[in-house]
């Protein structure tokens, strides 16, 4: 993913020495397992995470902000200043707002199975969420 970003081969080298150069072990009924050495992904609470979620996250603004110049995706404007809004980001968590039709709702999924595919992160659709219950 770095060099999408267009990083440089030695910073690349560092990064990937931080991520390379640690063991784990996990606890099964509590008893540890052997060591080994993780092969892709950040760790939970790698310091190196908020990182790398800001550029991931820079990646998918630009794709969406694409399709909504390209009137795939209707935004929705909000207050009484009628602010147009399609995407909130907040910590790790982002948000999007469109008009409730299937076009911009089924545009969305397109344009987040694509950025699944072109950065390697998981989407979570929520499908079956109960907005009841919430969850």
């Amino acid at each position: 993913m770095m060099d999408k970003f267009r990083f440089c081969e030695k910073w690349i080298f560092w990064i990937k020495s931080c991520l390379e150069s640690v063991t784990v072990s996990i606890l099964v009924n509590g008893i540890p397992t052997k060591e080994f050495t993780p092969k892709k992904g950040l760790r939970q609470g790698d310091p190196l995470t908020p990182f790398f979620f800001l550029k991931a996250s820079k990646g998918l603004l630009g794709v969406s902000r694409n399709v909504v110049d390209k009137s795939l995706f209707e935004s929705i404007e909000v207050g009484y200043k009628k602010v147009t809004v399609h995407m909130l980001q907040y910590a790790y968590d982002t948000l999007f707002f469109c008009a409730a039709n299937i076009k911009s709702v089924h545009n969305l999924r397109v344009m987040l199975n694509c950025f699944e595919l072109a950065f390697g992160l998981k989407v979570n659709f929520f499908e079956e969420w109960n907005w009841r219950g919430g969850g």
